[in-house]
């Protein structure tokens, strides 16, 4: 059995040659997602992540306020000699404040002072990505990614618009600017709803989007438009949240999170249904849902999370578990998988 990451290449609608892991690494939690972490704590799980061989890391201003970027800087100055593919992203600029108006009380801890500024400007982009190459260090950002123009960030449909709409107008010119001067490899965005992917598909000439929990083993309703839009125009998919924010990893237990927060009775259930069917054919449901995305060819990379060394290995574990084609048959015949979704093998 395989121990390690594999390198998944993927070639941009641009013709530019992209190195992806089939895991990636999600530096949220180097930001002090919902704990602290001291900085050696961070750095062992960033050198673990390295010696299971992930080559891709995906960082943003928001994570830890900076936090996370900075913490990148050190690693990627310690690992000069091997390629590494390295993405972050545009969206929010970081205002000093008052510790009591810093942004993320609760959610992120022991960070700077600071407090978002959502701007999808030209001027906002550029100006992000100056901050964003200080704080790590470096003196290009392979994919730089547009952040949340979506419903789930900005709290409706309207206000998703007007930012998508900003960014089309601004931001977006930014980018396209970036890329075609070489400045950046490849552009993007990174939402939380296929929706939102599919209509800047339609507007602009993007190469990948980054979307978190949308394309999983409890949801593939983008399988209706987006993933075959992303196939047409060679759109690559680097698909955040394979667990949903936990449950697909911990399965229905009490306190089992979706989508961020606590899961509601009908998810509860519905990833109840899909364990039971894991379990007659000996599969951890952490398996099952770790490989079900990386079978679609629009999908180039998983970004499962991982706090810790061993959260990693066990992300590895789950992704290498050997999976009987008949589980996937199963899925779909009960109604838990659609049937026009590619599965492992």
């Amino acid at each position: 059995m395989s121990t390690g990451i594999k390198p998944r290449p993927f070639r941009t609608p641009h013709g530019v040659a992209l190195a992806f892991t089939t895991i990636g690494f999600g530096t949220a939690p180097l930001g002090n997602l919902y704990r602290p972490l001291t900085e050696r704590d961070a750095r062992a799980t960033l050198e673990a992540a390295w010696d299971i061989g992930c080559r891709y890391f995906d960082t943003a201003p928001l994570y830890g306020l900076g936090l996370a970027e900075t913490r990148l800087n050190g690693f990627l100055r310690g690992h000069q000699a091997e390629p590494v593919l390295l993405s972050t992203k545009a969206g929010r600029l970081l205002d000093r404040c008052a510790p009591s108006e810093r942004t993320g009380i609760g959610r992120f801890f022991d960070t700077p002072n600071r407090r978002e500024r959502y701007d999808y400007s030209y001027d906002g982009v550029m100006r992000s990505l100056e901050f964003s190459l200080e704080r790590l260090g470096v003196d290009a950002i392979d994919i730089l990614y547009c952040h949340d123009v979506d419903v789930f960030t900005h709290g409706s449909q309207d206000a998703a618009d007007l930012r998508i709409a900003e960014f089309m107008a601004g931001g977006y010119r930014a980018l396209d600017k970036l890329r075609t001067e070489g400045v950046v490899k490849a552009i993007g965005a990174g939402v939380n709803e296929w929706q939102i992917c599919e209509t800047l598909a339609k507007a602009g000439e993007f190469d990948l989007f980054l979307l978190a929990g949308r394309y999983t083993l409890l949801e593939q309703d983008s399988l209706q438009s987006l993933l075959p839009l992303c196939e047409t125009k060679g759109i690559g998919i680097v698909l955040g949240g394979p667990f949903n924010s936990g449950i697909l990893a911990t399965g229905p237990k009490p306190g089992a999170f979706y989508n961020y927060g606590p899961a509601p009775p009908r998810i509860l259930e519905r990833v109840g249904r899909i364990e039971a069917v894991c379990k007659t054919h000996g599969v951890p449901l952490a398996a099952a849902a770790l490989q079900f995305p990386l079978a679609h060819p629009a999908v180039v990379s998983v970004i499962p999370g991982g706090q810790s060394a061993r959260e990693l290995h066990q992300n590895i574990e789950a992704l290498h578990y050997p999976i009987p084609g008949a589980l996937w048959g199963d899925l779909k015949r009960v109604g838990l998988v659609r049937d026009d979704a590619p599965v492992p093998g």
